[in-house]
């Protein structure tokens, strides 16, 4: 008997049935985009190489290598069957590069140089299986060879998830099980839920003005529920609508987290899709979004999946830890590094969730966070996802870039918040004031005079150089991201408990409280930055409307011989911004908006594709496409900085202790990065030559003097002379 596996316990799988499992687990995948016969056909060849008489006798012990990838490879490249040579030669490896490039491949590890490999014979497969090639291939081309690429990464997921699957299934004798609901059930858990908006919802009055005095602001409290119930029951409408790619422009303040998934829940039993993927930028606010999602559906229904959420230790996995690994789960909340950067990626871990994206709704929040240096790119996978793999996609943020000429028109499907100008007006909490250049002695003062103030500034040595000036201290805090993520979110509750208690509370911080972070401050400072930022910022100034929005004031500011930013994207933001306040009276109106991103677009030109990813992906054979060298350039997340673990509390010193001894896993580095602080390249080096850091191993560095840590400040970073260890 040819054997595929042999279990711990000595149970044995015979290789013909592990290809058939295989191959039809790969062919239902594969149905969901209609490419049945070409997932089916990569599963019965994948493993074909372990019928050579030399992989038997390893399997049965004898210590010698054997390639059995490049078998099936071989097979199907002599049908001319590219797409699932890719593959099957990469089923454990990862998609290779067709053909040498150069840099970030090597010539040996090309599908090209694989197809040439001498492997031992493996006939031996005819006696047992049998293999038919599909006809042909219908794609939709609106985005040339792309499409094809693309389709070579889904058909890939597809093999790669029914592999690890049934060779699960086997080796643990049982199959997984994960939680199982409709997305009727789930819409009917969003209705019961809502029930009580929609009852108490009327038709919202024409026009807005402001409001003072305790009566006044119960009725602008009861005139804003009643506009955030009409744009519910906007998206909820829309929702029957068909399937393409849909703008939700809702101010802050106007449910947009609820409304969206209202949307997607109805749209996904209208069209039968199978799940929801809500695509965020940051830790944060997923972690918001999710609570509300896991109130509203079952905590059991809802994977959050990014580099902060932990499992429950045990010896059998969490259902939820195991649908992290191919996102097998109703409802996904994710980050855009995860999403889009496993859509560009070669590894087979990263690839093995994709093809469950297929026949989603995909609700992309904050949308105008989505990367500029692979803005294109993006926009493309998101339109190819539309196109040929049954999704829909809405695009949701309070400040709407000017994204629809990127997309070809017969996908478009329009905006879904009602009357979004007037939106705009109703939800206004706050007014906009451009400041005269002020020195960090005037800004000091003016943050002192205020009881509950938010300060937004460029850097993190500003940050820390006006926190430090601050003669003000009761309830003064600091943020930026030399505080570790666990830290962060302490002094966050903290926040948040002040403001809601009505006590003093001056913030001083980076940007990283802009987006999606429920603080809700009575004045904001923001030092002049992109016009999104500002708009953002904006919106932790009287977030909650407690206020008439006339005494609310977000200040936009220059420092007199301000730093200039070493991020040129940073720069370019803000010389924009500055040239569209110079033409509209208000600068947070959606003309301006508009106006801002349209100029931000053409500035950035070819940058939005940065590393030139879809003219390679474009310009190459089927049989020479760089999957691997592109997805070492796809990074949204640079590698120029550095992590370094701050081991200062028992749970981070325990972490520490673990790695010391070897271990390292997934759940260990994700625990670690929660007590980790990233530094670029060039104050790791101060640091380090400084003798205050110990590299446990290339991946892994230790702050050594956990003094150099502040509870107020993070990590200082500032070494001064004389501070190097001499030997």
């Amino acid at each position: 008997m040819y054997l595929g596996h042999i279990s711990d316990d000595g149970r044995e799988q015979p290789l013909s049935e592990h290809l058939c499992q295989t191959a039809e687990l790969t062919r239902q995948f594969a149905d969901v985009f209609h490419a049945g016969d070409w997932g089916y056909l990569c599963g019965i060849l994948h493993d074909i190489g372990k019928y050579s008489e030399e992989f038997q006798q390893r399997i049965r012990g004898k210590n010698i290598r054997v390639d059995h990838s490049a078998a099936g490879a071989k097979e199907a490249q002599s049908s001319r069957a590219f797409f699932a040579a890719y593959c099957i030669a990469g089923h454990h490896a990862g998609l290779p590069d067709g053909m040498y490039v150069g840099g970030a491949t090597s010539e040996e590890s090309t599908l090209d140089s694989r197809l040439k490999r001498q492997v031992p014979d493996y006939q031996a497969y005819k006696r047992e299986i049998s293999v038919s090639y599909p006809a042909s291939l219908t794609l939709k081309t609106d985005h040339g060879k792309f499409c094809i690429s693309f389709f070579i990464r889904m058909i890939y997921s597809c093999l790669v998830d029914a592999d690890y699957l049934d060779t699960e299934a086997f080796m643990k004798d049982r199959k997984r099980k994960l939680p199982d609901v409709s997305m009727s059930e789930l819409k009917s858990r969003l209705d019961s839920w809502i029930e009580p908006w929609l009852a108490a919802g009327t038709d919202a009055p024409a026009d807005s003005a402001d409001f003072a005095g305790d009566q006044e602001r119960q009725t602008a409290s009861k005139f804003l529920n009643v506009r955030r119930t009409n744009i519910l029951k906007a998206c909820i409408r829309g929702g029957n609508g068909g399937q393409g790619i849909y703008h939700l422009t809702v101010p802050t303040g106007g449910g947009k987290t609820v409304s969206s998934m209202a949307f997607a829940l109805n749209h996904a039993v209208k069209h039968g899709l199978r799940r929801i993927i809500y695509v965020i930028p940051y830790t944060s606010i997923i972690e918001q979004n999710a609570d509300v999602f896991r109130k509203m559906l079952g905590a059991e229904y809802v994977l959050e999946d990014h580099n902060n959420v932990e499992y429950p230790d045990g010896e059998e996995l969490d259902p939820k830890q195991l649908a992290a690994e191919n996102w097998d789960m109703p409802v996904v909340v994710t980050t855009n590094v995860q999403f889009f950067e496993s859509l560009f990626a070669s590894q087979s871990s990263k690839c093995r969730k994709l093809h469950n994206i297929a026949g989603s709704v995909l609700i992309f929040d904050e949308a105008q966070m989505l990367p500029n240096d692979y803005l294109k790119p993006c926009l493309q996978a998101i339109s190819e996802l539309v196109l040929n793999y049954g999704c829909t996609a809405v695009l949701c943020t309070a400040t709407q870039p000017s994204l629809q000429s990127f997309f070809s028109s017969k996908l478009l499907r329009g905006e879904l918040c009602p009357n979004v100008e007037e939106q705009y007006e109703a939800f206004r909490r706050t007014v906009l004031v451009k400041d005269e250049d002020m020195t960090e002695e005037e800004l000091v003062r003016r943050l002192g005079a205020e009881s509950q103030v938010l300060c937004i500034l460029n850097t993190r040595a500003q940050v820390r150089k006006i926190y430090e000036k601050m003669e003000e201290r009761e309830g003064l805090f600091h943020l930026s991201t030399y505080m570790y993520p666990e830290h962060r979110r302490r002094v966050l509750a903290e926040i948040r408990e002040r403001l809601k208690s009505q006590k003093v509370c001056r913030v001083i911080a980076t940007s990283l409280v802009e987006a999606g972070v429920d603080l809700d401050f009575q004045t904001v400072y923001r030092e002049a930055a992109g016009l999104d930022s500002v708009i953002q910022a904006a919106g932790r100034c009287n977030r909650e409307g407690r206020r008439a929005a006339k005494d609310c004031r977000t200040h936009v500011f220059h420092f007199i011989q301000g730093e200039r930013h070493r991020n040129l994207s940073v720069r370019q933001g803000k010389e924009i911004a500055e040239e569209v306040m110079a033409l509209y009276e208000k600068m947070d109106s959606l003309e301006a908006i508009h106006e801002y991103f349209d100029r931000l677009h053409v500035v950035k030109g070819n940058s939005l594709d940065k590393k030139k990813i879809l003219q390679r992906l474009n310009e190459a054979g089927t049989a020479a496409i760089p999957f691997r060298t592109i997805a070492d350039d796809f990074k949204i997340i640079t590698d120029d900085t550095r992590s370094i673990l701050i081991a200062r509390e028992p749970e981070p010193k325990w972490l520490e202790e673990r790695l010391r001894f070897g271990e390292r896993n997934r759940k260990l580095m994700r625990a670690v990065g929660r007590y980790s602080v990233n530094v670029y390249e060039n104050t790791y080096k101060d640091l380090r030559d400084a003798g205050l850091l110990e590299e446990i191993d290339e991946r892994i560095t230790v702050l050594t003097d956990v003094d150099r840590y502040s509870e107020e400040t993070g990590l200082n970073v500032n070494v001064g002379l004389g501070e190097g260890v001499f030997f």
